[in-house]
């Protein structure tokens, strides 16, 4: 079960922090969690993201697993091993940035750092317990981060309290400046379908903010999770085919990008024309300053013997991939069900506004650990 791929001791006094091994770190390979990279050479510079943290004066003390080829979202891994899921040990440890999910939640460092393509920060996050956050896309620089391109990807942190997360933004988001005492906002609850246990929690929790809601029905919601499956599927194929000559590239993925490398250009274009539709969507529904509410996940965490076939789990991502496409802030937090298992809240909000959203989450969350009938529990 591993967590950590490559111990490190970089920096300065500050925080501590771990990164994915999809981000340079100069002196060390980046591996991606495949045997079909373990002859990759040492990175020459760090990406510009492993800088800034250390710019910031935090203390860079690892690299972490992820499923490989950062093309998964179980986070199991039959090369360099799982990462166990602390909380929650029978359970995924979500993919695809699973060691840097895994590291926050047993304490390994202050916060890390994943990336986040269809869910990557966001699927891990919730499914050990912590918070994850997607910046707007292209608010951090993705220089230096595995696949060199892509219209989807973004590296953002995972700590065990929001005020962390704010601080990872600070460290890595030059342009990024904490807000306190923002207004509430309008508050509009997605109207999805997901299990009855993680419904119950959803709804228990907003509730137990004591907030007016209105109810928001998303034409394109489904549309988006299918439209971000074919981009990703395009991209990975065009960034990672090569390894596949190698021989080494494990029979879950190898599969996925085969399949993958059937991605017609018709159904790219098809897909990039629900990106311009969706992404117009959710520019209209957050334009006076609204947040999105959802669950990041339609189902609790699957059991690691539930979720050996990468392909057949893919809807676990239906809540989390659509804002890929469309680019904008989501957050998750942390909430537990009656029986103790993670469920995820997930905000969103319009494009630049990550401040804003974080600043609303910790309005939120201040209101619902205030109600007894929530925190009693």
């Amino acid at each position: 079960m591993t967590i950590v791929v490559q111990a490190l001791e970089l920096g300065g006094s500050g925080p501590t922090v771990m990164v994915k091994d999809t981000m340079d770190v100069a002196g060390y390979p980046t591996r991606a969690s495949s045997q079909s990279l373990q002859d990759a050479p040492p990175a020459t510079v760090h990406a510009t993201v492993v800088q800034s943290v250390l710019d910031a004066g935090c203390r860079l003390t690892g690299k972490t697993s992820l499923h490989e080829l950062a093309f998964g979202t179980t986070g199991i891994n039959h090369w360099t091993g799982t990462a166990l899921n602390p909380r929650f040990p029978d359970r995924i440890p979500g993919g695809s940035s699973s060691g840097s999910a895994a590291a926050v939640a047993a304490g390994l460092v202050d916060f890390a750092l994943g990336t986040d393509t269809g869910g990557s920060v966001r699927i891990p996050a919730c499914c050990c317990g912590v918070f994850g956050f997607k910046p707007t896309f292209g608010r951090v620089s993705r220089a230096g981060v595995m696949p060199a391109h892509s219209s989807l990807d973004c590296v953002g942190p995972i700590a065990a309290s929001l005020p962390m997360v704010v601080t990872a933004m600070e460290s890595i988001d030059p342009t990024f400046k904490r807000l306190a005492g923002v207004e509430i906002p309008r508050l509009k609850v997605l109207q999805i379908t997901c299990s009855p246990e993680v419904r119950e929690v959803f709804e228990r929790a907003v509730a137990a903010m004591d907030l007016a809601t209105e109810p928001l029905a998303l034409a394109h919601m489904q549309a988006a999770y299918g439209a971000g499956m074919t981009v990703i599927n395009r991209e990975t194929w065009i960034a990672c085919a090569h390894l596949l000559e190698t021989g080494a590239v494990g029979a879950d993925i190898r599969g996925r990008l085969m399949a993958a490398g059937e991605t017609s250009d018709a159904a790219l274009a098809t897909a990039e024309e629900v990106r311009v539709l969706f992404t117009a969507e959710i520019d209209r529904a957050v334009a006076d300053g609204a947040v999105l509410l959802l669950p990041t996940m339609p189902d609790l965490p699957l059991r690691l013997s539930e979720a050996s076939d990468t392909r057949a789990v893919l809807g676990m991502t239906a809540f989390v991939r659509p804002f890929n496409l469309s680019g904008h802030p989501a957050l998750t937090i942390p909430l537990t069900g009656a029986e103790g298992l993670p469920v995820g809240l997930q905000l969103v909000a319009a494009k630049g506004a990550d401040e804003h959203l974080l600043a609303v989450a910790e309005t939120l969350i201040n209101r619902l650990y205030s109600n007894t009938a929530w925190s009693s529990l």
